[in-house]
Protein backbone atom coordinates (compact mmCIF):
# COMPACT_ATOMS: atom_id res chain seq x y z
CA UNK A 1 0.00 0.00 0.00
CA UNK A 2 0.86 3.73 -0.93
CA UNK A 3 -0.42 6.35 0.99
CA UNK A 4 -0.51 10.08 -1.00
CA UNK A 5 -0.97 13.24 -0.17
CA UNK A 6 -0.90 16.44 -1.72
CA UNK A 7 -0.36 19.93 -1.09
CA UNK A 8 0.13 23.38 -2.43
CA UNK A 9 -2.67 24.15 -4.30
CA UNK A 10 -5.08 27.37 -4.02
CA UNK A 11 -5.92 30.75 -5.87
CA UNK A 12 -3.32 32.39 -7.95
CA UNK A 13 -3.56 34.86 -10.90
CA UNK A 14 -2.49 34.07 -14.29
CA UNK A 15 0.99 34.28 -15.25
CA UNK A 16 1.49 33.17 -11.32
CA UNK A 17 3.33 30.07 -10.23
CA UNK A 18 2.50 27.50 -7.83
CA UNK A 19 4.54 24.50 -5.97
CA UNK A 20 2.48 21.16 -6.04
CA UNK A 21 3.93 18.26 -3.35
CA UNK A 22 2.67 15.09 -3.24
CA UNK A 23 4.51 12.94 0.14
CA UNK A 24 4.13 9.32 0.04
CA UNK A 25 4.51 6.82 2.54
CA UNK A 26 3.93 3.10 2.93
CA UNK A 27 5.65 0.82 -0.05
CA UNK A 28 9.36 1.91 -1.18
CA UNK A 29 8.79 5.32 -3.51
CA UNK A 30 12.10 5.36 -4.89
CA UNK A 31 10.80 1.85 -6.59
CA UNK A 32 8.54 3.53 -8.91
CA UNK A 33 7.86 5.73 -11.47
CA UNK A 34 5.22 8.76 -10.10
CA UNK A 35 2.98 11.05 -12.30
CA UNK A 36 0.76 14.07 -11.86
CA UNK A 37 -2.60 14.06 -13.58
CA UNK A 38 -5.38 16.96 -13.23
CA UNK A 39 -9.14 16.85 -13.42
CA UNK A 40 -11.05 20.23 -14.43
CA UNK A 41 -14.92 20.24 -13.92
CA UNK A 42 -17.02 18.39 -16.60
CA UNK A 43 -13.74 17.12 -18.35
CA UNK A 44 -12.24 13.62 -17.63
CA UNK A 45 -8.66 13.45 -16.34
CA UNK A 46 -5.80 14.30 -18.08
CA UNK A 47 -2.03 13.39 -18.03
CA UNK A 48 0.21 16.63 -16.80
CA UNK A 49 3.57 15.13 -16.30
CA UNK A 50 5.31 11.89 -14.98
CA UNK A 51 9.32 11.63 -14.12
CA UNK A 52 11.01 8.22 -13.20
CA UNK A 53 12.08 6.20 -10.53
CA UNK A 54 15.04 7.55 -10.06
CA UNK A 55 14.40 11.31 -11.43
CA UNK A 56 16.36 11.26 -14.69
CA UNK A 57 13.65 10.81 -17.36
CA UNK A 58 10.43 13.15 -17.29
CA UNK A 59 7.49 13.56 -19.54
CA UNK A 60 4.81 16.03 -20.11
CA UNK A 61 1.59 17.08 -21.72
CA UNK A 62 1.93 19.53 -24.36
CA UNK A 63 -0.16 21.73 -23.00
CA UNK A 64 2.03 22.33 -20.50
CA UNK A 65 5.59 21.54 -21.63
CA UNK A 66 7.75 24.63 -20.83
CA UNK A 67 5.92 25.57 -17.78
CA UNK A 68 5.89 23.21 -15.50
CA UNK A 69 8.39 21.00 -14.19
CA UNK A 70 8.22 18.00 -12.38
CA UNK A 71 11.28 16.48 -9.77
CA UNK A 72 11.38 14.01 -7.29
CA UNK A 73 13.13 14.06 -3.70
CA UNK A 74 13.39 10.26 -2.78
CA UNK A 75 15.03 10.67 0.12
CA UNK A 76 11.95 12.72 1.16
CA UNK A 77 9.62 10.71 -0.32
CA UNK A 78 7.97 13.44 -1.74
CA UNK A 79 7.13 14.42 -5.75
CA UNK A 80 7.03 18.13 -6.32
CA UNK A 81 5.14 20.06 -9.27
CA UNK A 82 6.56 23.46 -9.80
CA UNK A 83 4.23 25.23 -11.83
CA UNK A 84 4.87 29.04 -13.82
CA UNK A 85 3.16 31.05 -15.91
CA UNK A 86 -0.21 29.46 -14.99
CA UNK A 87 -3.36 30.18 -17.33
CA UNK A 88 -6.67 29.78 -16.76
CA UNK A 89 -7.16 26.58 -18.59
CA UNK A 90 -5.01 24.89 -15.31
CA UNK A 91 -7.63 25.50 -12.99
CA UNK A 92 -8.50 21.45 -11.81
CA UNK A 93 -8.08 19.52 -9.33
CA UNK A 94 -4.59 17.98 -9.62
CA UNK A 95 -3.45 14.55 -8.29
CA UNK A 96 -0.56 12.96 -8.19
CA UNK A 97 -0.20 8.66 -8.49
CA UNK A 98 1.84 5.99 -8.59
CA UNK A 99 2.81 4.11 -11.72
CA UNK A 100 2.67 0.21 -11.07
CA UNK A 101 1.59 -1.11 -14.64
CA UNK A 102 3.88 -1.31 -17.68
CA UNK A 103 1.38 1.16 -19.98
CA UNK A 104 2.54 4.65 -21.00
CA UNK A 105 3.26 7.09 -18.51
CA UNK A 106 0.74 8.86 -20.27
CA UNK A 107 -2.29 6.35 -19.92
CA UNK A 108 -3.99 6.63 -16.09
CA UNK A 109 -4.66 3.04 -16.23
CA UNK A 110 -1.16 2.34 -15.09
CA UNK A 111 -1.44 4.26 -11.95
CA UNK A 112 -2.40 2.49 -9.09
CA UNK A 113 -2.30 4.24 -5.62
CA UNK A 114 -3.94 8.35 -5.87
CA UNK A 115 -4.03 10.93 -3.53
CA UNK A 116 -6.95 12.94 -2.49
CA UNK A 117 -6.00 15.85 -4.94
CA UNK A 118 -5.18 19.53 -4.42
CA UNK A 119 -7.21 22.45 -6.07
CA UNK A 120 -5.48 25.01 -7.83
CA UNK A 121 -7.50 27.63 -9.30
CA UNK A 122 -6.33 30.44 -12.05
CA UNK A 123 -8.00 33.55 -12.33
CA UNK A 124 -7.52 35.58 -15.08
Amino acid sequence: QVQLVESGGGLVQAGGSLRLSCAASGRTFSSYAMGWFRQAPGKEREFVAAISWNGRRTYYADSVKGRFTISRDNAKNTLYLQMNSLKPEDTAVYYCAVHIGSSAYSDSIGYEYWGQGTQVTVSS
